[in-house]
This record gives C-alpha cells, structure tokens and sequence, in this order.
C-alpha cells in the first residue's frame, strides 16, 4: 500500500507549490486507488510516470478532463477513422478525453473492447471521463501499448528506467523532458515499492 500522508507531502510542495485543490488531492487518490485495487504487483515506477503522465496530459488538474479545442483542426475532431474513411454509425466525436486524452474511433472502440463488461466508449464516450474508467484506460493502455504500440516495459523494467523515452507510450517526445521531471518526483513519493514486474524482481534505482 502506498503511504499517502508521505505521498502528498513529496508531491504537494515541488509539484504543486503548496497549493493543492481538494479535486486535484481527489484525482489523484482515484489513480492511486486504482492502481492498489488492480496493478499493485506491477513496479510501481509505471505509476510514477502514469502519475506525471497525467499531471501534463490533464493541465495538473489530476482529473479527467476533454481536450482543449475537442479536436478541432484534426481529423479525429470531424467523423473520420484513422484510415480517412468516414464513419456513420454515431454522430459522437472521438477528440481527447479522459487521464491520457483517448482520441480517433478505433481507439475508443479498443478501449471498449479491451476494459469489457459491456463497455460501449462509441455510443458513450463520455464514460471515459469517469475517473476509475479514465486510470483503467490509462493503465491498461500503457501496459499493453494501445496508444503507439509502446509500452512501459520498453523503458521502465528491471535496472532500466527511462522516464525520458517513456513519453514515446502516448506521444512522441512532446514535453518529455518536463514529465520526466515529475516522474522522479513521484517516485520519490513512493520510496517503499516492491518493483514486480510480471514476477520478475527489479532493483528499484535508476540505470
């Protein structure tokens, strides 16, 4: 279990200078929560960059939140697949939204698929910005590379950890250095973690 008066005493001052919202304080417990509840058994570095992640991808709100503009300029912000065909079996649009800004049809169709229980992200997008639904998403998605085909276990496993091409997972290398930066900060926050990756024990430092 992750100490949380700890935690939050790391965090609040160096990345939130002090001046945390009780929705922000809120958010982020819904993360942690879901990570104890379905991911514990995984090194918790994962967490640490989901965590920065999320800080950047939500405008450190720690909530989810619907992408700035709703796709506007793109084509994922019209009625387009990847592919640049049309589609006309709803009229939602599938901009960013949630933990880690789910965008394009086919991924929140994967998404639906992947999470189960009859999860229908096409006909109700919206339930993506629900917040044990959003960290599901994001877990998952960056475990199992949904968002570029990288995953954390490209640079984050055993004595490896490279928080920098990390951001390779959901975007290039925009902004990498600066969520690099938090991801230290909350590993930090977390001095106590186990470091099982798929059984296998890591090092818990830094290579």
């Amino acid at each position: 279990m992750i100490n949380r008066e700890l935690f939050f005493s790391v965090v609040r001052p160096r990345l939130f200078n002090n001046a945390m919202t009780q929705s922000q304080v809120d958010g982020i417990n819904s993360i942690l929560d879901a990570w104890e509840s379905g991911y514990a058994t995984y090194d918790r570095r994962w967490l640490a960059y989901a965590l920065a992640t999320t800080q950047h991808e939500t405008g450190a709100t720690m909530q989810p939140i619907e992408e700035w503009g709703k796709g506007k300029g793109h084509k994922y912000g019209q009625r387009f697949k990847m592919s640049g065909a049309p589609y006309t079996d709803t009229e939602n649009i599938f901009y960013g939204r949630g933990d880690v800004q789910l965008t394009w049809y086919e991924n929140y169709e994967k998404a639906g698929q992947k999470l189960g229980r009859g999860r229908d992200f096409i006909n109700s997008p919206e339930l993506v910005m629900v917040p044990e639904i959003a960290a599901e998403i994001m877990f998952k998605g960056m475990i199992e590379g949904w968002f570029t085909g990288k995953k954390f276990a490209d640079y984050i496993r055993n004595g490896t950890c490279d928080y920098l091409n990390s951001r390779r997972i959901i975007n290039g290398t925009d902004k990498a250095a600066l969520i690099a930066e938090y991801a230290y900060v909350y590993q930090e926050a977390m001095p106590d973690f186990s470091d099982v990756v798929a059984g296998s024990s890591t090092t818990g430092g830094i290579a």
